[in-house]
This record gives C-alpha cells, sequence and structure tokens, in this order.
C-alpha cells in the first residue's frame, strides 16, 4: 500500500484548496466554454499551465510548506490532478498549457523547438493541442491517415481538446509506411490550410473538443519534432513513453469525478437508510482502492516511462469507476435527479468523457493483455 510522505502531503492539500476556485466556475464554463478567458487569474489556472514544462522552463516551481514541486514527476501529476477534478475536470482542462503536447516536445524537441514552443507558452496565456484521433480510424496509429508529402501536411483529425484556440500543437501524421513512418510535427493555429472547428458534445463541454482539418499545411523540416534522433527513437520508441506518462493523470482526472460524486452523496444526503450508507460506504472502498492502482501506476512509469501496462489498467478502471460513481450518485436523490442536481448531472456526462479520452477501456485492456501475454512468452 503507498501512503503519501509530508510532501505530497501538502500538494495534494494545496490542490484541494484550489479546486474550490475550480468548483465554483463549473458549471458557467460547461455552459460558455470562453469564459475560461475571465479566470486565467485564478492561481490554480497559473499552475496548472506550468506543470508540466520541463525545468529549464519553469520559472517558479510551485513550493507549499517549504516543498518545492516542478510537476516533473507523474505521482506529483496524480496526486494534484485527483483533487483538481474533484473541483471540476471542465476547468481543468480548459487551462491554457501543455498538459498533453508538453511532454511530447519536451521528449522530441531539439533546443530551439523547445524555446519557441514553451517560451511562447511563458510570453502569454496560449493554448495548445495534441492531434492523433482520426474520423476514420481513431487513435490506432496503423490507421494513421493524415500524410506530410513533400512537406505539406494533409489530413483530419477529430475530438481534439481545445483546438479551436490553441496557438500551437503538435499534429501526428505519416512520412512513409511502418512504425517508423510515423512523425510528430508542429502546427500553428494560424498556419494556411489549418481550420478547427468545436463539435456539439454532452460531456466535457469546457474542452471544445474539435474537429480539425489539414488542408496541405506548408511545413519547413524546423516543424518536424526528433529531426535529430534516429527514426527508431522518434517514432513508436517515443510517444509510447509520452502517453505511459499522460495517461496516469487522466487516470487521476476521472478517480477526481468519482471522488465529487461520492462527496456529493455525503454532503446533500444526510438520512441514509442501512442499505444506502452500506452502498455509499462499498463506494467509498472502491475509490480508495483505485487511487492506489493509479498512485501505483504512476510510481511505476516514474521508475520505467516504457512500462505502461499499470497505467492502462488505472485509466480502464477509474474511468469505469467514474462513470459508475455518478450514476450511483443520482440514484441516491431519485427521479428527477438530472433537473435537480445540476453538478451531479454534469458530473455524470464528463464522465463518460473520460472514456474517450487517452484510448478507450477496450484499448487498454489490450494493452495489459499484451503485456501479459508477453511476460508468460518471456518467463515461459
Amino acid at each position: 500500500m503507498i501512503v503519501l510522505d509530508d510532501r505530497l502531503c501538502a500538494l495534494r492539500a494545496r490542490s484541494a484548496e484550489w479546486a474550490a476556485d475550480l468548483r465554483a466556475i463549473a458549471l458557467d464554463l460547461d455552459r460558455d466554454p470562453d469564459l475560461i478567458r475571465r479566470h486565467l487569474n485564478l492561481p490554480v489556472i497559473e499552475h496548472i499551465g506550468l506543470f508540466q514544462y520541463p525545468r529549464r522552463f519553469h520559472p517558479r516551481p510551485l513550493v507549499v510548506d517549504g516543498h518545492r514541486f516542478h510537476g516533473d514527476s507523474a505521482l506529483e501529476h496524480v496526486v494534484c490532478f485527483e483533487e483538481l477534478a474533484a473541483g471540476d475536470i471542465g476547468a481543468l482542462i480548459a487551462a491554457p498549457g501543455a498538459p498533453m503536447a508538453g511532454p511530447l516536445v519536451a521528449l522530441l524537441g531539439d533546443d530551439d523547438q523547445q524555446e519557441a514552443f514553451f517560451g511562447r507558452l511563458l510570453a502569454e496565456h496560449t493554448w495548445t493541442f495534441l492531434a492523433l484521433t482520426e474520423p476514420g480510424g481513431g487513435s490506432a496509429t496503423d490507421r494513421l491517415a493524415t500524410t506530410i508529402e513533400d512537406l505539406t501536411l494533409s489530413g483530419a483529425k477529430r475530438y481534439i481538446g481545445n483546438a479551436t484556440r490553441s496557438g500551437i500543437g503538435v499534429v501526428f501524421a505519416r512520412s512513409g509506411p511502418g512504425p517508423l513512418g510515423i512523425r510528430a510535427v508542429l502546427v500553428h493555429g494560424d498556419d494556411p490550410g489549418f481550420s478547427a472547428t468545436a463539435l456539439p458534445t454532452v460531456g466535457l463541454r469546457a474542452a471544445l473538443l474539435s474537429q480539425v482539418d489539414l488542408r496541405g499545411v506548408p511545413l519547413d523540416r524546423s516543424r518536424l519534432l526528433g529531426e535529430h534522433m534516429s527514426a527508431a527513437r522518434r517514432g513508436t520508441w517515443s510517444w509510447v513513453r509520452v502517453f505511459n506518462r499522460i495517461r496516469p493523470a487522466v487516470a487521476a482526472m476521472a478517480l477526481g469525478i468519482a471522488r465529487a460524486a461520492y462527496d456529493y452523496v455525503r454532503t446533500n444526503r444526510h438520512a441514509l437508510s442501512p442499505a444506502e450508507r452500506d452502498r455509499l460506504a462499498a463506494l467509498g472502498v472502491r475509490i480508495d482502492g483505485v487511487r492506489q492502482l493509479v498512485w501505483r501506476s504512476a510510481v511505476a512509469v516514474d521508475a520505467d516511462p516504457a512500462d505502461g501496462h499499470l497505467a492502462s489498467a488505472a485509466k480502464a478502471c477509474a474511468t469505469s469507476l467514474a462513470e459508475d460513481a455518478a450514476a450511483a450518485a443520482l440514484g441516491f436523490f431519485g427521479a428527477g435527479a438530472r433537473l435537480d442536481h445540476p453538478l451531479l448531472d454534469k458530473l455524470a456526462r464528463d464522465a463518460r468523457g473520460t472514456e474517450f479520452m487517452e484510448g478507450t477501456g477496450n484499448v487498454q485492456k489490450l494493452a495489459v493483455y499484451h503485456h501479459l501475454a508477453r511476460r508468460r512468452r518471456d518467463h515461459g
């Protein structure tokens, strides 16, 4: 069993304080995602943006009770993100910064690319996007249809968060056959041929999930990430490690939704029958168990970024928990709960949205299966 030390307990407590600011704007952002621009001066919004920058671009690390945090460990991320998502996952992912594209640029970018990317984010509030999923093939890289030909980018992406308001992002495309032909490139929101259109969504509305169209976007070699690396290391080797590090944070956000639903019942239903108390207690035990899995998955990827099977297991379990917890919480308030308790209604809608972040449950279960099958083969 993992027990947080004083340092991480301090981070958790500060994140819980910040979560109250996110909760205060949750329903407003759900109604109008652009309202995030009115809240950019909140301390929590500033630190969400900075938390995943490389240290050399991190001008002021977070200091809590004398402890310094650069946000460069997966365990720090999951401890912080569970609390913030319990406040509101919509506000968390609507904040400017580089929660997904940043780690990829930090790993694949050369010095000039990192300077251009993170320098821009430091200079002004800038949203970023990471575009992998496509209308025809989802996030399966073997079905990637977006292409780079003669330094021209063409294709379409779908369900890309924050794309309509982003200044810069990373797009995955194919420059040749096989896994070595997959490239990640920097794209600016004002590039000719680039357009993004917000999609109507039921959950995670604040994220402005979008359709991205790339109609002959001109590139130069400075946009190609990993040019200074071997073909083997700039392809699957790199981005698998990045996604392994991101996945525990997504699991933590789903866990935060489950926590919020559980806490809502505890706060607003005082007279519970014995059966209801048992149901609520069982939900609390399940939340504690999934939290241990999320923490353990973060420790695993901190030790070895190539080892992502626990991250996949955590993501699958946490998103399932989020949906079950939100549905169960609605059940404690009876018919009409979605109308009478708009926050619970939002939690149920957002919970479903986490299923499609960073690969669905079936994708995660396949990843766990392949790990177990490989280990059985290797060890007879």
